[in-house]
């Protein structure tokens, strides 16, 4: 009998890893419409143009939407991309969902995932998207109404 591991899971189900899998599933029991990788958003690695493609898009209470990044390593070059991105597109809400947002940033590093989140100014959460990003808009992506 063959295992599979969640990560081998979630490839099966178009995702990059089993925490995209889960990620999904929430969003979808929430209700809401799981929107995977819908929007490329353009940045300019230094001298070099690049694209990023957002794990999730949810949407906001006042209209719009945010996008929800799932990680379950991140690494130097995942950290320098998402501050190039946030840098080159100051009114995007990008937030971030980690595996285990105590890891540290590499062994040995006083900084864990959480610790960076807060210097720079990103919103994070644990394993899980919180339930009040997922009520924050209505199921369709569209305002909710006042």
């Amino acid at each position: 009998m063959t295992t599979t591991t969640s990560k081998q899971r979630g490839i099966i189900k178009g995702y990059r890893s089993g925490l995209e899998e889960q990620i999904s599933r929430q969003i979808e029991s929430a209700g809401h419409i799981v929107k995977y990788e819908t929007d490329k958003l353009k940045y300019i690695w230094p001298e070099r143009p690049a694209t990023y493609c957002p794990d999730f898009q949810l949407p906001k209470e006042k209209g719009g939407y945010f996008y929800v990044e799932t990680k379950g390593r991140f690494v130097v070059e995942d950290r320098q991309k998402m501050l190039l991105v946030r840098e080159q597109n100051p009114n995007l809400d990008i937030r971030f969902v980690f595996s285990n947002c105590n890891q540290k940033l590499y062994k040995g590093s006083p900084t864990s995932y959480a610790d960076w989140c807060n210097k720079h100014h990103f919103v994070f959460a644990n394993k899980r998207i919180p339930e009040e990003w997922l009520l924050e808009g209505d199921k369709n992506g569209e305002q909710k109404p006042e």
